[in-house]
């Protein structure tokens, strides 16, 4: 982590990532970016359907290769580069076919050193095989829930899922969220964890930062009057919530009420809970 000068008081507790020790990328790939439109919490007739979201840095979308449709072609890392669109870094690889692709970067890429997406492919860091031939106890990410689909599990920075055992056509993974799943021998899945562990210990320091970020100010409900939310009114300071419980500015039930539809259809591939 980065400690900067105290030149101010927002200054003195911010910390960092330092980039400059872990990417070597400076700007993207022309031809693998372009722009896009962020809806900033809005639909289509303009209205707020996600609160404190707004603004915002500019960014460009980089394409990144989930589905690793270029099987048993190895290729090799470019650069680690930023991506502001996600809390992971990326990495630049480059086919024996001249082709470039962007790809979640794992934990302990190196550029120069190459990986594969095979079925027969070494279990080292960064390779991609299905996941019923990776072996018990090794970390994995970017895991396929339907076949073919690509990468949609573990995804975020420092995070990787668990192989607890091989049986019956399932493999059962421990998620991030200590949840335990079955995933189909025949998806894919990445070997490794997702780089940029420290992402977590990241502190932001002034309240522009989270404006850059298109994160805008949140108000608290317990300082609002009655009728503005179930949590305001009271003399003074008051206790959040009510007799019912804590709510959403709507009245609705929050903070440990249960939200999955009861007959969800991957309810049956999930073999214990995550943790609440």
């Amino acid at each position: 982590m980065k400690q900067h000068k105290p030149t101010s008081p927002a200054r003195r507790q911010m910390e960092t990532i330092d980039w400059k020790k872990i990417l070597t990328g400076t700007r993207p790939t022309k031809s693998l970016v372009s722009g896009f439109y962020r809806a900033r919490a809005r639909n289509g007739d303009g209205r707020i359907t996600t609160r404190h979201k707004g603004g915002g840095a500019k960014r460009l979308w980089r394409e990144i290769d989930f589905l690793y449709n270029k099987k048993d072609m190895p290729c090799r890392i470019m650069s680690l580069e930023y991506d502001p669109n996600r809390t992971s870094f990326i990495a630049l690889v480059q086919y024996r076919d001249g082709a470039k692709r962007y790809v979640l970067a794992s934990g302990d890429m190196k550029v120069g050193s190459e990986i594969i997406a095979s079925e027969s492919a070494p279990t080292e860091v960064g390779n991609r095989m299905p996941i019923g031939k990776i072996p018990v106890g090794m970390m994995v990410f970017n895991i396929e829930i339907y076949p073919g689909h690509g990468a949609q599990m573990v995804r975020s920075a420092g995070v990787g899922a668990s192989v607890l055992a091989q049986e019956q056509g399932y493999t059962l993974v421990q998620l991030p969220s200590k949840e335990i799943r079955k995933i189909r021998i025949e998806n894919w899945a990445s070997i490794g964890m997702i780089s940029n562990h420290e992402h977590g210990f990241m502190t932001g320091g002034n309240a522009g930062r989270s404006r850059h970020r298109g994160i805008r100010p949140t108000v608290r409900g317990s300082v609002m009057n009655p009728v503005d939310h179930p949590h305001g009114g009271g003399e003074g300071r008051t206790q959040r919530g009510r007799r019912r419980g804590p709510a959403t500015p709507w009245g609705k039930p929050a903070r440990g009420v249960k939200t999955r539809r009861a007959k969800k259809k991957s309810s049956k591939f999930i073999i214990s809970r995550r943790k609440k």
